[in-house]
């Protein structure tokens, strides 16, 4: 099969690579697209001890059944995949599972991605393509899916009501503006800010989303104002305009794993009861409400996603790593 492999820092090449192998209780997709996500742009610039080259990398994926049960049947992939024995998985919490993995990914266990002609995933994690949602547009549950679960995160703690609260959304990626969707069009959020270095990306956001669109040294951007801070970047500057930005009593949403580590005012979060949540996937409840968010077009067009061929990925990469690129979100085109 034809594969974008990642086989060192910045490089990524379109060759050919073995097909994957039958395996019990998994099947094999055909696959028709798959998204570049935030953490693919990590291991590109070689900072994801979880994915060492070579490697194919890629886990926001839909395609057809081409081997196992369903042959034929067009399919999203949840990429998440746990132990379905622990006390997390056995209580509705299986992305805390100790054992999760997730396509794309060969630390600790081996797992190719979705940037190939074909990958093999456990069939529990297939779930059938909604009526409503392209098959080349389906990648974007898994995203949708994260964004999901981070605003239900935040939704549960903030002490207004979410439909009152002031919002800021730091990111204008797809996570970022899939985070200010989801507050706006499903829970009727109407005061979002949404932040973002590249005017480019900012301007193509503002198509779909009702915000108010600013730079990071915007003046919009006041002292103690929002009631809940989405950082969907996860720099030490972001994490710093957070803290600076959220009101006494107010909730941080954390989803970004750009910067491991930095500065932060732990006094005023200390004084003022901020209250910091780290976030990273969701659970398969959270994607199975995701596709009927997405069947039902709950956030809206998805026009904003862009479509290139596989084979012209390592441009795609270099275009979103060199900032040049508007479009928040990537998906490769088998």
């Amino acid at each position: 099969m034809r594969a974008l492999v990642y086989t060192n820092t910045q490089k990524l090449i379109y060759r050919e690579e073995n097909n994957p192998k039958p395996k019990t209780g998994e099947s094999i997709i055909k696959v028709t697209a798959s998204g570049i996500c935030g953490s693919d742009m990590h291991a590109y610039h070689g900072k994801d001890n979880r994915r060492i080259p070579p490697l194919i990398l890629g886990h926001e994926i839909s395609g057809i059944i081409d081997k196992g049960k369903d042959i034929g049947k067009e399919v999203v992939l949840n990429p998440l995949i746990t132990c379905g024995k622990c006390s997390y998985c056995q209580n509705g919490n299986e992305h805390l599972c100790e054992k999760r993995i997730i396509l794309g990914m060969n630390r600790p266990i081996e797992r190719q991605g979705g940037f190939a002609e074909f990958v093999s995933i456990p069939e529990k994690n297939i779930y059938k393509l909604p009526k409503g949602l392209s098959i080349k547009e389906a990648p974007i549950a898994e995203p949708t899916a994260v964004a999901f679960h981070a605003v239900e995160l935040g939704q549960k703690s903030i002490l207004k009501d979410i439909k009152k609260s002031k919002a800021l959304v730091i990111g204008g990626g797809a996570i970022g503006l899939l985070c200010g969707l989801i507050l706006s069009n499903v829970k009727k959020c109407d005061d979002i800010t949404i932040v973002d270095p590249n005017n480019k990306r900012l301007k193509e956001c503002s198509k779909y989303l009702n915000a108010m669109p600013v730079s990071p040294e915007s003046k919009n951007i006041v002292e103690s104002n929002f009631d809940i801070v989405f950082d969907t970047v996860g720099l030490e500057a972001t994490r710093l305009q957070a803290i600076k930005s959220i009101k006494p009593g107010g909730t941080i949403i954390h989803i970004g794993l750009t910067q491991s580590g930095g500065n932060f005012d732990f006094r005023k979060a200390t004084l003022q009861e901020i209250t910091f949540i780290g976030t990273y996937c969701y659970t398969n409840e959270d994607f199975k409400k995701t596709l009927n968010i997405l069947s039902n077009r709950e956030i809206g067009s998805l026009d904003w996603i862009e479509y290139r061929n596989l084979k012209d990925g390592a441009k795609a990469f270099k275009e979103i790593h060199d900032g040049s690129c508007s479009a928040p979100k990537i998906v490769l085109l088998i």
